[in-house]
């Protein structure tokens, strides 16, 4: 009975560790998902004609679910459903596109190959592990005896899947990965890029300092580079879209209900004798802590009301972007570090000159100091948007936070007295410093963050329903202006994008617009940030770019091009100077901007201080002459003259270790690479079309 009851827990895990191993190719061990359940409407998507049922996508979606929940032991959360889903989908054109691969392979696995496993002289590891006896050696006869037990028959069925797939994924391994080699060279020079230190100076020309007036590129270059390389600019399909964003949010009355009900609690909370502790485990959204919290770090809402409050106190409930705060003021205690709370209007040099700036920061300081509210100034003039809106409060913020002559009049300046203009780089600044402090508050809090109702919600979607019903019937852009709804027009997508501008990750916006026509207004499309109504503006069909949109890039590139080119030039008056010297001093002559510096032990894959990763500059240090000062090298943005100072010594027992796990290592990165594209290609060569959108709000 023993036995029976370790192989009975022993088969889901077996079928989860082999769900895990397989999931590198996606291969499902239900194979009902792909039989067509019904047909018209139900159909959430196909693959190369072949349908995909709601019914069996729904089916997948909620046995993947629980296998994912079995084996993290955690629930997925309603809100990350959207991105699950998304996930199966993925799993189940996957699984398709691979099942049909392995027909055409001709790969299968029989009875016979399965019981071998089983049965054989070496059964799985996962298996045995079950089976061993007190001493640590494998019990065969207590193996066997279970296996072959009739009571243990729907377990073994479930294990014999599970090593159905992994046979599966062998032979699938084999097949796709047998022009999968790694040689020699390259076990050599994964060990030289992971072991061998340079040190080298070198004397580098960066491009962007030649000037572009020093350099020409004709129309006729520009036509000639592209006609020889309109492989360059072909184009895939695209689309574009307007649409309209219902927003996902709380509504007032989402927002009254949070803060009534807060206001009970504190109620209750005032009449009870449990903690204030026992109340934050049992209503707060965030788990209990004591925090110590400078005075920068409270929310600007609750900042205030902390200060004129003595140890003892319940704060709130106080409305802030983590949602309603309460606070209970435990205790205070001095810090070490001063903090400023100040308020500021800021005239921008940006766009004026600074004797204008100056003499309109004079102006209204002056009006202040004759009685305008400063608040009232601060968001009628200040060039600051962030603190305007607050009346110039820039709450509270500690030293190095601010520009140094802002902080000088911050954390020196009087408090409550209106500051002259003064500048910064940014501008002419009117400060007016509020108060300061390095009180430490210690703090106990409930959090209840505010999310929309499911009357809300409803709402939401109603009113986007009514828009696509009535866009449809009439006008998009009409009725968007009749109901004073923002239309916004997205940036062009291809059908392979996981996000549209402006939306976020958008699959199902994606997959409408590449299953209909310009003019056509979608259904009510389920976005990040609530729902969409979209309607498709532009088909751009895949080919060539026409000449005259990519004539300004090839123009850039080529200027790109010959100012290296230039560079090389440089770099070679640079060696004529040195005249066979082994220092740099000469450099700069010929070229005052040249960067003359050093590196020190590094790697060949590694960056250069102040250049970049340059596959040119690596190779030099790694295989160029000690000591000597190259000829010109043209990198990838300037070019180069090198001396390698040291390098590290090839260690050849150090190879003949490592070697064997060097192929390894490589073998498998070179194996996932191949198989990542061999995927993406199947799926590039398919006919995938996917309506989920059509299904689930």
């Amino acid at each position: 009975m023993a036995m029976m009851a370790r192989m009975r827990s022993l088969a889901p895990w077996f079928i989860i560790t082999v769900g895990g191993l397989f999931v590198l190719f996606m291969v499902l061990s239900d194979s009902s998902i792909t039989k067509l359940a019904s047909k018209g409407r139900n159909v959430v998507g196909y693959v190369d004609g072949n349908e995909i049922t709601y019914k069996d996508f729904s089916a997948a979606v909620e046995r993947m679910r629980k296998q994912r929940e079995q084996s993290t032991g955690k629930e997925i959360a309603p809100e990350q459903m959207d991105q699950f889903r998304d996930q199966v989908w993925e799993t189940l054109i996957n699984q398709k596109l691979i099942e049909k691969k392995m027909k055409d392979y001709g790969i299968t696995v029989t009875d016979q190959e399965i019981k071998d496993a089983l049965l054989g002289p070496n059964p799985p590891a996962e298996l045995q592990r079950s089976f061993m006896d007190s001493t640590g050696q494998f019990d065969r006869a207590a193996y066997e005896a279970a296996i072959l037990d009739p009571r243990n028959k729907e377990i073994m069925i479930q294990v014999e899947e599970g090593i159905r797939q992994q046979l599966y994924q062998k032979k699938l391994q084999d097949y796709i990965f047998s022009s999968v080699i790694v040689t020699d060279d390259e076990v050599l020079q994964t060990f030289l890029d992971q072991n061998i230190k340079s040190s080298a100076d070198f004397a580098y020309v960066n491009s962007r300092f030649i000037p572009d007036s020093t350099i020409t590129v004709s129309d006729e270059e520009i036509q000639n580079y592209y006609n020889g390389n309109k492989n360059k600019y072909e184009r895939k399909e695209s689309r574009k879209v307007k649409y309209v964003l219902f927003e996902r949010k709380p509504s007032r009355e989402d927002t009254i209900e949070v803060e009534n009900n807060l206001k009970a609690i504190l109620k209750n909370l005032k009449a009870d004798t449990s903690t204030f502790k026992t109340y934050v485990e049992i209503y707060s959204d965030q788990p209990y802590s004591l925090d110590t919290l400078s005075i920068d770090r409270v929310p600007r809402e609750i900042s205030g009301m902390l200060l004129a409050s003595k140890p003892g106190d319940i704060i709130g409930p106080v409305l802030t972007r983590e949602g309603f705060l309460v606070y209970k003021y435990v205790n205070k205690f001095k810090g070490k570090d001063v903090y400023a709370h100040a308020a500021h209007i800021l005239i921008a040099t940006k766009n004026i000159s600074k004797e204008s700036a100056k003499a309109k920061a004079d102006s209204i300081y002056n009006a202040i100091k004759n009685g305008m509210n400063f608040a009232e100034a601060a968001k009628k003039f200040s060039d600051d948007p962030g603190s305007a809106q607050f009346g110039g409060d820039l709450g509270w913020f500690g030293k190095k936070q601010m520009v140094p002559e802002f902080e000088k009049a911050s954390f020196k300046g009087k408090i409550g007295v209106v500051q002259k203009p003064f500048a910064t780089r940014y501008g002419y600044h009117i400060l007016k410093v509020l108060d300061r402090s390095s009180d430490k508050f210690v703090i106990e809090k409930i959090i209840n963050k505010v999310e929309p109702s499911g009357t809300t919600i409803d709402k939401i979607y109603s009113d986007a329903s009514d828009f696509a019903y009535l866009a449809n019937k009439n006008s998009f852009d009409s009725e968007a202006e009749l109901m004073k709804y923002k239309v916004v027009e997205s940036t062009p997508f291809k059908k392979d994008s996981k996000a549209v501008s402006g939306l976020g990750a958008s699959r199902f916006v994606v997959s409408f617009a590449f299953e209909n026509s310009v003019g056509s207004i979608s259904p009510v499309l389920k976005v990040p940030a609530g729902y969409a109504v979209a309607m498709v503006t532009e088909i751009t069909e895949a080919g060539i770019q026409p000449f005259e949109d990519v004539k300004a890039s090839i123009k850039s590139e080529l200027l790109r091009e010959k100012k290296i080119d230039k560079t090389f030039v440089i770099a070679g008056e640079m060696r004529k100077a040195i005249d066979g010297g082994n220092d740099f001093s000469a450099a700069a002559k010929v070229f005052p901007r040249v960067k003359i510096s050093n590196v020190k032990d590094i790697l060949p894959t590694a960056a250069i201080p102040g250049v970049g990763r340059d596959y040119i500059f690596n190779e030099y240090c790694l295989k160029g002459e000690l000591n000597k000062i190259s000829d010109p090298l043209k990198g990838k943005s300037g070019s180069y003259l090198i001396k390698v100072t040291a390098r590290t010594k090839f260690d050849s027992t150090a190879y003949s270790i490592q070697k064997n796990n060097i192929r390894n290592y490589v073998l498998q990165q070179k194996q996932s690479a191949f198989f990542g594209n061999w995927l993406k290609n199947l799926k590039e060569e398919t006919d995938i079309v996917d309506n989920r959108y059509k299904f689930y709000r």
